[in-house]
């Protein structure tokens, strides 16, 4: 089969592979039915993130299993799954807390650019849907994998509230749909902060209130503008830089809560500053195998509909496209089916 490796900055090729095998008894082989670029796989694309040798790309993903391996027990050939890019055995201390992105055996998933992929630790990744999904939830269940999920465990994180007014910092696909989380939740006012007119309008499809153009310090006086000189009760970060999460802790008022899920690049933070600004601060890598039973079902009762973030749809063939699109801005987020 062809799959998906970086080889250096912008350098993304599609290329001869031998398909995956069953390595160890907990695997699952899963032949994708639909997968796609990532924000986070912009940072080795751009060099900012160095990679020393060819790296297979991608780790969201969705399809149908192909094989297990002898000790899986709670997916079978046939069904269709969904995955989290954290691959967790969902059994240990940490798992059982919650938090399967700090699992003792944590895998990050990799190679889901491809037809076919491995997926370790099936019985604790993967969650089945009661019977195949119509191709036009495919989309959506994909979103679920990481996007979703990780705006999910944002507006979690950031302890949002029925009634409260939210802050979202980052309009990616993460950031949108983390203005969707906080619609779910129960938020009443929602602040999206977003320069770009196409992703705006999407925001506020996903229950965005107010649109904030405005950055650095232009940007918090006008969030304090608009909740007239406090700050919001919960604040998204969904960018990873230190800019953002400056942003994210200015906007916060005293007592109130951060959810920070941008995979950080040379943020640093003054723990002086902090210290007085009495603000909650909780995330790092989504622990979406805690969310996906439940938002899979919002899903499929088409009570949301994140697979809206995929503006660019291509054969995985073109999948350097898909990179190029997103990182020119010219596509929120590329989905790829084989």
């Amino acid at each position: 089969m062809k799959a998906t490796f970086l080889y250096g900055p912008r350098d993304i090729r599609f290329e001869e592979r031998d398909e995956p095998k069953i390595l160890k008894a907990t695997d699952a082989i899963i032949r994708m039915s639909a997968t796609c670029v990532c924000g986070s796989d912009l940072w080795p694309y751009r060099g900012i993130q160095k990679i020393t040798e060819p790296t297979p790309m991608g780790h969201e993903y969705c399809g149908i299993v192909e094989e297990v391996g002898n000790a899986v027990k709670t997916v079978k050939p046939g069904q269709f799954v969904i995955g989290s890019f954290c691959i967790s055995d969902n059994t240990c201390p940490n798992c059982r807390a919650g938090y399967q992105s700090g699992c003792q055996n944590l895998e990050f998933m990799t190679g889901a650019q491809a037809p076919i992929a491995r997926v370790p630790l099936a019985d604790g990744t993967l969650v089945a849907t009661p019977e195949l999904p119509s191709d036009d939830l495919l989309p959506s269940l994909l979103a679920v994998s990481d996007v979703l999920g990780t705006g999910w465990f944002a507006a979690d994180a950031a302890n949002v509230k029925p009634g409260s007014t939210v802050v979202v910092v980052g309009d990616g696909a993460v950031g949108l749909l983390g203005v969707l989380s906080a619609k779910q939740m129960g938020a009443e006012r929602i602040i999206a902060m977003s320069r770009h007119p196409t992703r705006q309008n999407l925001a506020r499809e996903f229950g965005a209130t107010d649109i904030v153009t405005e950055r650095g310090d232009d940007g918090v006086a006008r969030i304090k503008e608009l909740t007239k000189g406090i700050g919001a009760n919960s604040v998204l970060e969904c960018v990873g830089t230190q800019e953002s999460m400056m942003q994210a802790i200015r906007s916060t008022r005293p007592g109130g809560s951060i959810g920070y899920v941008g995979v950080p690049h040379g943020a640093q933070l003054d723990r002086e500053q902090l210290f007085f600004t009495l603000v909650r601060l909780h995330g790092g890598p989504a622990p979406v195998r805690r969310y996906l039973p439940d938002l899979i079902k919002l899903v499929l009762d088409r009570t949301i509909n994140p697979g809206k973030v995929f503006d660019l749809v291509l054969p995985l063939d073109q999948v350097a496209e898909g990179y190029r699109a997103m990182d020119e801005r010219r596509a929120i987020k590329a989905l790829l089916r084989p």
